[in-house]
Protein backbone atom coordinates (compact mmCIF):
# COMPACT_ATOMS: atom_id res chain seq x y z
CA UNK A 1 0.00 0.00 0.00
CA UNK A 2 1.36 3.61 -1.34
CA UNK A 3 1.76 5.86 1.97
CA UNK A 4 0.44 9.29 0.73
CA UNK A 5 -1.65 10.32 2.80
CA UNK A 6 -2.77 11.27 6.39
CA UNK A 7 -4.98 7.84 6.63
CA UNK A 8 -2.46 5.56 4.90
CA UNK A 9 0.23 6.75 7.47
CA UNK A 10 -2.02 5.85 10.23
CA UNK A 11 -2.72 2.99 9.38
CA UNK A 12 0.81 2.07 8.97
CA UNK A 13 1.74 2.81 12.15
CA UNK A 14 -0.89 1.22 13.95
CA UNK A 15 -0.33 -1.62 11.75
CA UNK A 16 3.82 -1.54 12.92
CA UNK A 17 2.12 -1.24 16.68
CA UNK A 18 0.29 -4.99 16.15
CA UNK A 19 -3.21 -3.96 14.94
CA UNK A 20 -5.43 -5.64 13.99
CA UNK A 21 -4.12 -8.74 15.80
CA UNK A 22 -3.52 -6.70 18.74
CA UNK A 23 -6.77 -3.55 20.08
CA UNK A 24 -4.44 -0.40 19.59
CA UNK A 25 -6.49 1.80 22.96
CA UNK A 26 -5.84 5.01 21.04
CA UNK A 27 -8.78 7.21 19.46
CA UNK A 28 -8.46 8.13 16.23
CA UNK A 29 -8.42 11.56 16.91
CA UNK A 30 -5.33 10.66 18.87
CA UNK A 31 -3.49 9.44 16.28
CA UNK A 32 -4.27 12.51 13.96
CA UNK A 33 -2.95 14.62 16.62
CA UNK A 34 -0.23 12.94 17.09
CA UNK A 35 0.05 12.47 13.20
CA UNK A 36 0.16 17.08 13.16
CA UNK A 37 2.77 16.45 16.05
CA UNK A 38 5.12 14.39 14.04
CA UNK A 39 4.94 16.64 10.89
CA UNK A 40 5.40 20.06 12.75
CA UNK A 41 8.99 18.12 14.49
CA UNK A 42 9.60 16.64 10.87
CA UNK A 43 9.04 20.33 9.57
CA UNK A 44 11.20 22.21 12.58
CA UNK A 45 14.42 19.18 12.14
CA UNK A 46 14.41 17.99 8.88
CA UNK A 47 15.85 19.48 6.19
CA UNK A 48 13.24 17.87 3.61
CA UNK A 49 10.49 19.37 5.83
CA UNK A 50 11.20 22.84 4.43
CA UNK A 51 12.63 24.92 1.34
CA UNK A 52 14.59 27.53 0.59
CA UNK A 53 12.42 30.30 -1.32
CA UNK A 54 12.74 33.87 -2.50
CA UNK A 55 9.21 36.38 -2.34
CA UNK A 56 8.79 39.26 -4.03
CA UNK A 57 7.39 41.88 -2.26
CA UNK A 58 5.99 45.88 -3.17
CA UNK A 59 5.86 47.93 -0.57
CA UNK A 60 2.47 49.71 0.23
CA UNK A 61 2.41 53.17 2.42
CA UNK A 62 0.95 50.87 5.12
CA UNK A 63 4.06 48.43 5.43
CA UNK A 64 6.09 51.88 5.68
CA UNK A 65 3.47 53.41 8.12
CA UNK A 66 3.50 49.95 10.53
CA UNK A 67 7.10 49.68 10.28
CA UNK A 68 6.79 46.04 9.45
CA UNK A 69 5.11 43.70 6.59
CA UNK A 70 2.48 41.30 6.90
CA UNK A 71 3.36 37.67 6.03
CA UNK A 72 -0.40 36.98 5.15
CA UNK A 73 -0.49 39.67 2.55
CA UNK A 74 2.90 38.24 0.51
CA UNK A 75 1.86 35.94 -2.60
CA UNK A 76 3.04 32.86 -3.89
CA UNK A 77 6.44 32.91 -5.31
CA UNK A 78 5.64 32.00 -8.45
CA UNK A 79 3.42 35.05 -8.92
CA UNK A 80 -0.10 35.69 -8.51
CA UNK A 81 -2.51 32.76 -8.84
CA UNK A 82 0.86 30.27 -8.49
CA UNK A 83 0.56 26.79 -6.19
CA UNK A 84 3.81 27.82 -4.81
CA UNK A 85 4.69 28.56 -1.01
CA UNK A 86 3.00 31.73 0.32
CA UNK A 87 3.82 34.05 3.27
CA UNK A 88 1.31 31.87 5.25
CA UNK A 89 3.87 29.06 4.70
CA UNK A 90 7.00 31.35 5.79
CA UNK A 91 9.29 28.93 8.95
CA UNK A 92 11.95 31.49 9.46
CA UNK A 93 12.91 34.70 7.55
CA UNK A 94 16.57 34.99 6.38
CA UNK A 95 17.44 38.63 4.96
CA UNK A 96 15.65 40.84 2.85
CA UNK A 97 18.31 42.24 0.40
CA UNK A 98 19.55 45.36 -0.19
CA UNK A 99 17.57 48.09 -1.59
CA UNK A 100 18.41 51.51 -2.36
CA UNK A 101 20.78 53.65 -4.01
CA UNK A 102 23.92 51.47 -3.97
CA UNK A 103 21.84 48.76 -6.04
CA UNK A 104 20.93 50.99 -8.89
CA UNK A 105 23.36 49.87 -11.40
CA UNK A 106 24.02 52.80 -14.00
CA UNK A 107 27.02 53.50 -16.29
CA UNK A 108 27.94 56.36 -13.63
CA UNK A 109 28.05 53.20 -10.44
CA UNK A 110 31.31 52.37 -9.52
CA UNK A 111 30.85 48.34 -9.71
CA UNK A 112 29.85 49.65 -13.73
CA UNK A 113 33.29 51.63 -14.55
CA UNK A 114 35.20 48.75 -12.82
CA UNK A 115 33.54 46.36 -15.25
CA UNK A 116 33.61 48.52 -17.98
CA UNK A 117 37.61 48.99 -17.25
CA UNK A 118 39.53 46.69 -14.77
CA UNK A 119 37.81 43.31 -16.02
CA UNK A 120 39.00 43.65 -19.91
CA UNK A 121 41.84 44.41 -18.16
CA UNK A 122 42.56 41.00 -16.15
CA UNK A 123 44.38 39.30 -18.02
CA UNK A 124 45.76 41.43 -20.24
CA UNK A 125 46.83 44.78 -17.71
CA UNK A 126 46.26 47.88 -18.98
CA UNK A 127 47.96 51.63 -19.51
CA UNK A 128 51.28 49.13 -19.05
CA UNK A 129 50.76 47.70 -15.44
CA UNK A 130 51.43 44.36 -14.83
CA UNK A 131 47.91 41.89 -14.93
CA UNK A 132 47.58 40.44 -11.56
CA UNK A 133 44.52 38.42 -13.12
CA UNK A 134 41.68 37.48 -11.10
CA UNK A 135 43.63 38.88 -7.42
CA UNK A 136 43.54 42.43 -8.18
CA UNK A 137 39.71 42.22 -9.65
CA UNK A 138 38.45 40.29 -6.61
CA UNK A 139 40.11 42.56 -3.98
CA UNK A 140 38.40 45.64 -5.47
CA UNK A 141 35.38 43.84 -5.33
CA UNK A 142 35.91 43.09 -1.73
CA UNK A 143 36.77 46.55 -1.06
CA UNK A 144 33.83 48.32 -2.81
CA UNK A 145 31.30 45.38 -0.84
CA UNK A 146 33.57 47.01 2.60
CA UNK A 147 32.44 50.74 1.43
CA UNK A 148 28.52 49.33 0.68
CA UNK A 149 28.53 47.74 4.27
CA UNK A 150 29.99 50.72 5.95
CA UNK A 151 27.93 53.26 4.41
CA UNK A 152 24.64 51.04 4.02
CA UNK A 153 24.30 48.15 5.54
CA UNK A 154 21.51 45.17 5.08
CA UNK A 155 18.68 46.01 6.18
CA UNK A 156 17.89 43.70 9.39
CA UNK A 157 14.97 41.68 9.69
CA UNK A 158 12.90 40.52 12.85
CA UNK A 159 10.59 38.19 12.34
CA UNK A 160 8.44 35.81 14.59
CA UNK A 161 6.00 32.98 13.22
CA UNK A 162 3.58 33.77 15.95
CA UNK A 163 3.12 37.69 15.09
CA UNK A 164 3.94 36.74 11.47
CA UNK A 165 5.15 40.33 10.93
CA UNK A 166 8.56 41.16 9.02
CA UNK A 167 10.02 44.24 10.97
CA UNK A 168 12.60 46.26 8.50
CA UNK A 169 15.15 47.91 11.19
CA UNK A 170 15.82 50.65 9.59
CA UNK A 171 15.08 54.34 8.34
CA UNK A 172 11.79 54.56 7.34
CA UNK A 173 12.72 57.00 4.54
CA UNK A 174 14.84 54.16 2.87
CA UNK A 175 11.64 52.27 2.25
CA UNK A 176 9.93 53.57 -0.64
CA UNK A 177 5.46 53.20 -1.79
CA UNK A 178 5.88 50.95 -4.69
CA UNK A 179 9.10 49.91 -3.97
CA UNK A 180 10.19 45.83 -4.35
CA UNK A 181 11.93 43.96 -2.09
CA UNK A 182 13.46 40.27 -2.25
CA UNK A 183 12.69 38.19 0.65
CA UNK A 184 15.01 35.27 1.40
CA UNK A 185 13.14 32.29 3.71
CA UNK A 186 12.30 28.72 5.04
CA UNK A 187 8.91 27.76 4.16
CA UNK A 188 6.94 24.66 5.74
CA UNK A 189 6.42 22.36 2.43
CA UNK A 190 2.51 21.01 2.71
CA UNK A 191 2.26 17.28 2.51
CA UNK A 192 -1.42 17.36 1.26
CA UNK A 193 0.76 18.73 -1.90
CA UNK A 194 3.74 17.12 -1.30
CA UNK A 195 2.63 13.51 -0.38
CA UNK A 196 6.31 11.92 -0.40
CA UNK A 197 6.62 13.58 3.09
CA UNK A 198 4.13 10.49 4.23
CA UNK A 199 6.69 8.14 3.51
CA UNK A 200 10.01 9.23 4.92
CA UNK A 201 11.49 6.55 6.93
CA UNK A 202 11.81 8.60 10.02
CA UNK A 203 8.40 10.04 10.10
CA UNK A 204 6.63 6.79 10.11
CA UNK A 205 8.78 5.76 12.96
CA UNK A 206 9.01 8.81 14.71
CA UNK A 207 4.62 8.72 14.21
CA UNK A 208 4.76 5.16 15.41
CA UNK A 209 6.54 5.84 18.42
CA UNK A 210 4.10 9.13 19.59
CA UNK A 211 0.84 6.36 19.02
CA UNK A 212 2.57 4.21 20.93
CA UNK A 213 3.11 6.45 23.53
CA UNK A 214 -0.33 7.58 23.61
CA UNK A 215 -1.31 4.10 23.93
CA UNK A 216 0.86 3.79 27.18
CA UNK A 217 -0.36 7.02 28.59
CA UNK A 218 -3.97 5.69 28.21
CA UNK A 219 -3.40 2.32 29.35
CA UNK A 220 -1.65 3.48 32.53
CA UNK A 221 -4.75 4.15 34.14
CA UNK A 222 -5.47 0.88 34.27
CA UNK A 223 -1.89 -0.64 34.85
CA UNK A 224 -1.49 -3.70 37.27
CA UNK A 225 -5.34 -4.36 35.88
CA UNK A 226 -5.40 -8.42 35.69
CA UNK A 227 -7.35 -9.17 32.91
CA UNK A 228 -9.69 -12.82 32.36
CA UNK A 229 -6.98 -15.27 31.61
CA UNK A 230 -3.72 -13.95 33.60
CA UNK A 231 -3.25 -11.00 31.43
CA UNK A 232 -1.80 -8.04 33.29
CA UNK A 233 -2.25 -4.77 31.63
CA UNK A 234 0.91 -2.44 31.73
CA UNK A 235 0.86 0.72 29.68
CA UNK A 236 3.62 2.43 31.91
CA UNK A 237 5.76 0.00 30.32
CA UNK A 238 4.75 0.53 27.29
CA UNK A 239 5.23 4.43 27.62
CA UNK A 240 8.40 4.03 28.95
CA UNK A 241 9.54 1.89 25.95
CA UNK A 242 7.75 4.50 23.20
CA UNK A 243 9.56 7.43 25.23
CA UNK A 244 12.92 5.93 24.75
CA UNK A 245 11.99 5.15 20.83
CA UNK A 246 10.77 8.85 21.07
CA UNK A 247 14.42 10.29 22.26
CA UNK A 248 16.40 7.71 20.12
CA UNK A 249 14.54 9.23 16.93
CA UNK A 250 14.62 13.07 17.61
CA UNK A 251 18.58 11.94 18.45
CA UNK A 252 19.27 11.33 14.84
CA UNK A 253 17.11 13.49 13.54
CA UNK A 254 19.18 16.67 15.05
CA UNK A 255 22.65 15.18 14.41
CA UNK A 256 21.69 13.79 11.24
CA UNK A 257 19.18 15.50 9.66
CA UNK A 258 18.61 19.17 10.74
CA UNK A 259 20.10 21.63 8.33
CA UNK A 260 23.67 23.47 9.57
CA UNK A 261 23.19 26.59 12.08
CA UNK A 262 24.53 29.53 9.99
CA UNK A 263 27.70 31.65 11.42
CA UNK A 264 26.49 34.55 12.78
CA UNK A 265 29.12 37.65 12.16
CA UNK A 266 28.63 41.01 13.77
Amino acid sequence: MAINSRETIIDYALRNLGHPVIQINVDYKQCEDRLDEALEYFAERHFDGVERAYFKYQLTQTDITNGYIETANIGPTNGVGGDGPTGNDILSVVKIFQFGNLTTVDMFDIRYQLALTDYFGINRGLAGSPSMGLASYDSAKRYIKLIQDFFQPEKRVEFSKVTNRIHILGRKADLIVGQYVVIEAFVLLDPQKYTEIYNDRLLKKYLTALIKRQWGANMAKYDGVQLPGGITLKGAAIYQEAQAEIQALEAELLTSYELPVDFMVG
